[in-house]
């Protein structure tokens, strides 16, 4: 596809550390960092998301330079994008909405019931963008953290990466299932693969007979975490009448994980829409450190409602 001899084609794998470069730059230029390539220095946005699915990930190219770039994302039938990044030089020429156009053909092609975004609550013109692709604004989505102190209280849990392969065939059909019973058809463990194939974490487990609840975690510096940092991509808790009791375990389970690795800072991201949810981070000793919205396709709640035990961003 081609703007104004712009070229939008798939994103090379020799390619990624230019785009995490541009991302870098943009996203510290549109928040005003005095440096804005020192925007979130050791925490890395793109080569893991490349490596999910290279047919996913696409580059808009500028006279045979790389000027921006953009993400799709699915797990199962729910899918995003981001970050989506253009070089600051080349704002406002249209070079978004062709970034747009491939993810948008990934979620057709894909047949996604429910595509998202996280984005600026206060910029007008992102959310303008997005509501141009059928996107509508929905409830806050905000990005909790937690400092760790040395010691405090554990809860049972298993590392997915220590169990053998039958045990581990057995934790992903759980979690296909658990994921399945929150919203038809949503399946991360994608997400998981990714986060094993790359060394960027681990996935935590909760329950004894079968998975209750799960976090897929980033660790440390070149990953989404940053340094010393866990980061918490995807989580939820089994629907039903125990629900919130084993997403209090999960929530002292990613704090001893994180611990046990050396971290000192836990990052999570909940829908304001997960009233429970959001309010048992927050009894937990999590804070907010980042403010964004979730804009769905449809317009529907899909998984960000009262009674979903689930902690993702869509950053």
């Amino acid at each position: 596809m081609t703007v104004d001899a712009v070229v939008v084609r798939a994103l090379r794998e020799n390619e990624l550390g230019a785009a995490q470069g541009i991302m870098r730059l943009a996203f510290g230029s549109f928040v005003g960092l005095a440096e804005p390539t020192e925007f979130n220095v050791g925490v890395e946005h793109v080569a893991h998301r490349w490596h999910n699915d290279p047919a996913a990930a696409f580059a808009a190219e500028l006279d045979g330079r790389l000027v921006g770039s953009n993400f799709a994302t699915r797990w199962g039938s729910f899918g995003f994008f981001g970050p989506l990044s253009i070089a600051p030089q080349f704002w406002s020429r249209g070079y978004a909405h062709a970034l747009m156009a491939p993810v948008m053909d990934c979620f057709a092609r894909w047949d996604t019931a429910l595509c998202g975004l996280f984005t600026f609550p206060h910029s007008a013109r992102h959310i303008a963008l997005y509501q141009r692709y059928g996107f509508r604004p929905r409830a806050l989505t905000l990005v909790l953290e937690r400092d760790l102190a040395a010691g405090g209280a554990a809860s049972p849990w298993r590392a997915l990466s220590t169990l053998d392969a039958t045990t581990q065939a057995g934790a992903r059909a759980d979690i296909a299932a658990l994921c399945d019973a929150l919203h038809a058809g949503l399946d991360p463990r994608a997400e998981l693969a990714t986060i094993a194939a790359c060394g960027l974490g681990d996935t935590l487990l909760v329950g004894a007979d079968r998975v209750e609840a799960f976090a897929a975690c980033h660790l440390g510096t070149g990953t989404e975490a940053g340094p010393a940092t866990c980061y918490v991509k995807f989580a939820a808790a089994r629907p039903g009448a125990a629900a919130r009791r084993h997403f209090g375990s999960l929530l002292a389970a990613c704090a001893d994980f994180a611990r046990s690795r050396g971290a000192t800072r836990l990052v999570l991201g909940i829908n304001a829409a997960r009233t429970r949810a959001y309010e048992d981070a927050l009894a937990a000793g999590f804070r907010v450190a980042l403010t964004g919205i979730a804009m769905h396709r449809p317009n529907i709640a899909g998984f960000s409602r009262p009674d979903a035990f689930v902690i993702d961003d869509w950053r």
